[in-house]
C-alpha cells in the first residue's frame, strides 16, 4: 500500500497473518459466485438482534450493534475481505519510523451522510469524544495508547482535560498521533470501528445522533425500530473500496436460531448469522450449495464475575481451573454443536497470528477426579453452586445444559443456566457487574493478533473485560508485548502473558467458533470474511 515503505516492518508480518487467517466464503466447492440477473437496488435481510447501546462507534463492543455500525461508517483503514491484507480506505498514507508517532495523510473527496466533509479534525474531535470519561463509551480504553488518554479519562475524577495532547490537527488532511510508547501493531488497532470519523453535527447531539446516526461508511441510516429491525441503504457518493453491490440491508431482530433458521428455508430472511444448534446436523443438506461452513477467528468462553468477592478470594484459581476441568469439549463439540465447534486448549483462536496450540494446559483436558480434587483444595464453590447467564435469542440453551450436566456429573457441582431473552438484556447485566457467578463471554476478532485476545479481554480496565480481572503480572507482560520492536516479537511475548490466565483462569475456554451460515434463494455472490461477517456490501440481490 502507499505509504507502507516507512513502517513496513510493521505491516509485513501481520499481513501474512490475515492472509492466513481469511477464508474463501461460502460452500466447501469455494463460495456463491452467482450467475443470477442482479437487482442493484434490491434490498436484503440478515439476522440480527438489539443492539446493547445507542449506533455511536466508540459504543459498541458486541457484535449486534458493531456489525451495523461498521457498515454505517468508514474508518482510516480495514481488511481486505478476500485476502486479510490491510487496506486504506479514508486514509491515503500513514507513516511511522517508530512505531510511537504517526502522520496520517488522507484522501480527499469523503462526505458523511450529511454531505459534509469528512476531515482531520473529524478523526481527532471523535477520538477525543470517544475517550472523554464523561461521554461513557464503552469502548474508550481503545484510546488509552494516546498520550493524554489520561487527561481525559483518569482513573478517578473529572477530566483535567478534554482533548488528548498525542492527537494533533494539522491541516484538512494530515493530522499526528503521539503514543506513550511504541506499538507495534497500531496501524492495525486503526481498522476498529471506535476510530471511526464524527460530522461535527454529532457533538451538538450525541444521543440524538445515536439513535439515527450519520456516518461516512457505505451505507446510510434509514431508520431503527427498536426490538425489531434497523434498515439502511446504499450510500450514492460513497468514495471507499467497497462500494455496495446493492440497494440496502434490514438488520432483523430475531428471538430465536430457530425461528431465523425457519424464515431461512422459506426465503423470508436471506443471510444468516450463524445456524442454530438445533439445526445445525441438517442444514448442508437443506441448503446444499448455499451453505456455509469455514473457519472463523473467534472462541466460546465463560467468564467468571470477578467482581463477586468469594470467586476471587485466594485458592479460588483451583476452584476455577477445577470446573473446567470438568467439562467434556470433546464429546460436547461432537454431540451436541455436531462437530461444528473445535475443542479450545488456549485462549486465542487458531489461524491468529501468535496463536499457541495448548497454553491451557490440563485445565482444558477433561479429567473429573482432578476437577475433584481442585475444586475441593479450593475450598468449594462459592455458594455451593453456579449459574451460566446467556442469551435465549443466541441459540446457547443446548450447550450450555451440556457444559452444565458436564460439571455436575464430574464434581457433583449444582450448574443451571441463566437464560435471558435477549442479547441485550444480557449485556446490560454484564456491564452493570450484575452476574452472579459465570457468563457467555464468546469473541470475534478486531484484528488478527493474538493481543485482541489477550489485552483488549484481560488487561486491568479493557474495555471487554467483563470479569473484571486484574494480574499485575498479566498487565506487565502486555505492555512489554506492546512495547516490543516488530509484530513477530509482540506475538511472541503476549504468549507469556496467555501463560499468566492458565494459572488465574479468569475465564474457560470451551472452543473454537466457525461460521456455519446460510443464505436464500434470492441472494447470490454470498461471501464471509474470517471475522465471521458477511461480505454485505458485495451481496447481489437477484431479480
Amino acid at each position: 500500500m502507499r505509504g507502507a515503505s516507512q513502517a513496513k516492518w510493521v505491516v509485513a508480518a501481520v499481513a501474512v497473518a490475515l492472509a492466513a487467517t481469511a477464508c474463501s466464503s461460502g460452500n466447501s466447492s469455494g463460495g456463491s459466485s452467482g450467475n443470477g440477473e442482479v437487482n442493484a437496488t434490491g434490498t436484503f435481510s440478515y439476522q440480527s438482534g438489539e443492539p446493547q447501546n445507542p449506533l455511536q462507534p466508540a459504543n459498541a463492543n458486541e457484535t449486534i450493534g458493531g456489525r451495523v455500525i461498521k457498515n454505517l461508517f468508514k474508518g482510516l483503514v480495514d481488511y481486505d475481505p478476500a485476502t486479510g491484507a490491510l487496506r486504506n480506505q479514508v486514509a491515503d498514507k500513514i507513516e511511522t519510523t517508530d512505531a510511537k508517532n504517526y502522520t496520517v495523510t488522507l484522501k480527499s473527496g469523503w462526505t458523511f451522510h450529511d454531505g459534509t466533509p469528512v476531515t482531520a479534525a473529524s478523526f481527532v474531535k471523535a477520538w477525543n469524544w470517544s475517550a472523554n470519561v464523561k461521554n461513557n463509551q464503552i469502548n474508550s480504553s481503545w484510546f488509552s495508547d494516546i498520550v493524554g488518554y489520561d487527561a481525559v479519562h483518569p482513573e478517578k475524577g473529572d477530566p483535567t482535560a478534554t482533548e488528548m495532547s498525542g492527537l494533533k490537527v494539522v491541516d484538512d488532511t494530515h493530522f499526528t498521533i503521539e503514543l506513550t510508547s511504541p506499538v507495534s501493531y497500531f496501524q492495525y488497532k486503526l481498522g476498529y470501528a471506535a476510530f471511526s470519523p464524527l460530522p461535527d453535527g454529532f457533538f451538538s447531539d450525541p444521543a440524538g445522533y445515536g439513535q439515527k446516526p450519520v456516518g461516512n461508511g457505505p451505507y446510510q441510516f434509514v431508520s431503527w425500530e427498536h426490538n425489531k429491525a434497523i434498515t439502511v441503504k446504499a450510500y450514492d457518493k460513497y468514495t471507499g473500496i467497497d462500494k455496495p453491490k446493492n440497494g440496502g440491508i434490514v438488520f432483523r431482530n430475531y428471538a430465536t436460531g430457530e425461528a431465523a433458521y425457519k424464515d431461512l428455508m422459506s426465503d423470508t430472511v436471506d443471510v444468516l448469522d450463524q445456524v442454530d444448534s438445533t439445526d445445525l446436523p441438517k442444514y448442508k443438506d437443506d441448503l446444499g450449495k448455499r451453505a456455509v461452513d469455514q473457519p472463523l477467528g473467534g472462541i466460546q468462553n465463560i467468564s467468571f464475575a470477578l467482581y463477586q468477592g468469594d470467586w476471587n478470594a485466594p485458592g479460588k484459581e483451583k476452584v476455577r481451573q477445577g470446573l473446567s476441568m470438568a467439562i467434556d469439549r470433546d464429546t460436547i463439540t461432537k454431540t451436541v454443536l455436531n462437530g461444528n465447534r473445535i475443542p479450545a486448549d488456549s485462549w486465542v483462536a487458531p489461524g491468529v497470528m501468535g496463536y499457541k496450540a495448548g497454553t491451557c494446559g490440563d485445565a482444558c483436558k477433561y479429567n473429573p477426579e482432578k476437577a475433584k480434587q481442585l475444586i475441593a483444595e479450593g475450598g468449594g464453590v462459592p455458594g455451593g453452586k453456579i449459574t451460566i447467564l446467556y442469551n435465549s435469542d443466541g441459540s446457547h440453551k443446548e450447550w450450555v445444559d451440556a457444559v452444565c450436566n458436564s460439571i455436575k456429573q464430574a464434581t457433583n457441582v449444582e450448574c443451571l443456566g441463566d437464560p435471558k431473552p435477549d442479547f441485550k438484556t444480557v449485556r446490560d447485566l454484564v456491564t452493570k457487574q450484575q452476574v452472579p457467578s459465570m457468563m457467555r463471554t464468546g469473541w470475534q476478532q478486531d484484528y488478527p493478533l493474538n493481543a485482541n485476545f489477550l489485552r483488549d479481554i484481560y488487561a486491568t480496565g479493557a474495555s471487554s473485560n467483563d470479569a473484571h480481572y486484574s494480574s499485575p503480572e498479566f498487565d506487565k507482560l502486555s505492555k512489554e508485548a506492546d512495547a516490543a520492536t516488530s509484530v513477530e516479537k509482540t506475538a511472541d511475548l503476549y504468549q507469556q502473558a496467555e501463560a499468566q490466565l492458565a494459572k488465574d483462569m479468569p475465564a474457560i475456554p470451551l472452543w473454537y467458533y466457525k461460521t456455519t451460515s446460510g443464505y436464500s434463494n434470492k441472494v447470490q455472490n454470498v461471501k464471509f470474511d474470517s471475522f465471521g461477517d458477511p461480505v454485505f456490501t458485495d451481496v447481489e440481490v437477484k431479480k
